[in-house]
């Protein structure tokens, strides 16, 4: 069963490698750059190689069971 969280940000884009930072899957920058250029994160439900893709709100990340949806901060 996939974990869902909603990531909120205050900002109108953030990149892939950061929000995996933000929300906790990756330890730093390194790690959450080798996680996408592996292969094991999709975005909108597409295999995504770029760290350094920008996201929006509205984008769904997947990494494993974890489903990350961003939001805009209120």
């Amino acid at each position: 069963m996939k974990q869902k969280t909603e990531i909120f940000i205050e900002t109108p884009t953030i990149n892939l490698a950061q929000l995996l930072k933000m929300a906790g899957l990756a330890e730093n920058g390194g790690q959450a750059k080798h996680l996408v250029r592996e292969g094991l994160v999709k975005v909108n439900e597409k295999t995504c190689l770029q760290p350094g893709k920008q996201l929006a709100p509205g984008d769904v990340i997947l990494l494993g069971e974890e489903e990350l949806c961003v939001f805009w901060k209120k």
